[in-house]
Order: C-alpha cells, then structure tokens, then sequence
C-alpha cells in the first residue's frame, strides 16, 4: 500500500484516509500495522466495487447511518465497511481468505 504523508489530507483531526487505494497520512500522525491492515481491507471494498460505487454506497450509507444514530462517530462506526474492517483489522491473514462482497455480512438494518 503507498503512503502518502502530508500537512493538507486528511482533515485536522483525523490521522489518515484511504482514496483510492492510496493512504494518505496527516504529518507525523502515528499509523501501526493494525491501522495498514485496516486500510487494506478498505482497499479491498474499493476495488471490488470498481472505485466509484465504494465511495457512493459509503457517502449513502454514512447518511442513513447519520440519520438514525445522530452522531456522526456513531454512524461512521456502524457503516458495513467499518464494521469489517474493524472487526478484522487485527487479522494480518484475513485478506487472504476474505470473500468479496464480504461487507454486506456486516451490514445492520
């Protein structure tokens, strides 16, 4: 994964952001293994949703999620691709054997 460290992506506040495939890092920010791992689950979601609908089902979902929980942390939290990525970003091997789609497993109605 290419990481990109600089003063302007991600927002203040924020410690790092994956577009496209790329991790973009605020400065010094302190990114470990388990935070790459995370970023590379992320990657995955990307590319089997050819880039472009990733972003849109994030941004709509994020919005549902914003409605419901009425905290934007909360609805970041429980959006499907957070929900994987978290629960597996300690396991270095779980790309190995992740099944596309398998988000959709994590998705809470």
């Amino acid at each position: 994964m290419k990481i990109v460290r600089n003063k302007y992506i991600p927002f203040p506040g924020y410690k790092a952001i994956n577009l496209f495939g790329i991790l973009f890092v605020r400065g010094n920010a302190r990114i470990d293994e388990v935070t790459i791992n995370h970023e590379r689950i992320h990657t995955a979601q990307i590319k089997e949703q050819l880039y472009a609908f990733f972003y849109l089902w994030y941004v709509i979902e994020w919005m549902i999620r914003l409605i419901r929980y009425r905290d934007s942390y909360k609805a970041y939290r429980n959006l499907s691709f957070e929900r994987e990525a978290y629960a597996n970003d300690d396991n270095f091997t779980y790309l190995e054997t992740r099944k596309r789609f398998a988000f959709l497993k994590y998705m809470k109605i």
